[in-house]
């Protein structure tokens, strides 16, 4: 069954997390940053056909295999559409050994008690329905927190494992990411609170009940070990989160037993404009210093 070669591959083989699920909000800043500006297109249709056509070069490009990448985070829109004819998340497991999972939340509420929790998703369960009959392993949902304030962290992750048990219901992986801003004043403290109630959830799981974690770079070497070591974890992953790919890397490399799960960190360099040859080299030599990083 493929879930579970899926399973073992994330589990067991050396490797990445490739986030290429940018979603209505961002998809704008990350076209631009790859050299497509916004008098380019008119409208989200055409926004989303030139987005997707930033990932299929990517995903296309044979650089993108599944011998350094583990899996990628793909948006909702990138689901319902075909890469060579095939639909995504089935193009990346069949054609390219990579592991599909599928960004389901929708976006933030306002900022109250220092954290930006997610939207509610009235709609989850017709979404984790369409992920499991497209054979998507797992599921991504990122909330943020910017200020030390123990009451939001707890409720931050308090819903990000709510959520995930319904997912887990479905059958599906959830990452659970509850973004912690690097720029924030009080980002130590944040993750001092932050690891608590993270191990708090995790010992009101069942055995059965697994998730994987996708949390910023604490600025604490090995900061998350006990996480990284909790039985009901498959994995834990790092953003960037504004990091460079350069800085990105020096502290997964630090980290030990946590991968990268890079958006911009991934792309960082990588134009429309570029010949195939030029974009697949950057390409390979992105994912390369990614892969030893998350190696080390």
């Amino acid at each position: 069954m493929a879930s579970t070669e899926m399973l073992e591959k994330i589990a067991t083989q050396d490797g990445f997390i490739a986030a290429l699920d940018q979603s209505g909000g961002s998809t704008p800043k990350a076209l631009a940053l790859y050299g497509v500006e916004k008098n380019e297109f008119t409208n989200d249709n055409e926004m989303f056909d030139l987005v997707h056509q930033m990932r299929t070069r990517i995903i296309t490009s044979p650089a993108f295999t599944g011998q350094r990448i583990l899996g990628a985070i793909l948006f909702e829109n990138t689901l319902d559409r075909d890469i060579d004819g095939i639909p995504s998340a089935r193009f990346l497991w069949q054609e390219k050994n990579v592991v599909p999972f599928l960004k389901v939340d929708k976006g933030l509420v306002d900022e109250a008690n220092g954290v930006q929790l997610m939207k509610d998703m009235p709609e989850l369960d017709q979404l984790l329905d369409k992920a499991v009959a497209q054979d998507v392993f797992g599921t991504k949902m990122r909330s943020v927190i910017k200020f030390a304030n123990a009451q939001g962290i707890a409720a931050i992750v308090k819903q990000q494992f709510d959520i995930a048990k319904q997912i887990i219901a479905k059958g599906l992986m959830p990452i659970i990411e509850p973004e912690v801003d690097i720029n924030s004043t009080e980002k130590v403290e944040i993750e001092t609170l932050l690891k608590a109630q993270l191990l708090e959830q995790l010992t009101l799981l069942s055995a059965d009940q697994k998730v994987m974690l996708k949390l910023t770079l604490p600025n604490i070497d090995n900061f998350y070990s006990e996480c990284i070591a909790h039985p009901n974890v498959l994995k834990v992953v790092a953003l960037s989160g504004g990091y460079n790919r350069k800085q990105a890397n020096i502290k997964v490399s630090a980290n030990n037993g946590i991968v990268a799960s890079f958006s911009r960190a991934l792309t960082e360099g990588l134009s429309a404009k570029q010949s195939d040859n030029e974009f697949n080299n950057l390409l390979d030599t992105a994912i390369t210093s990614i892969y030893q990083a998350s190696k080390s």
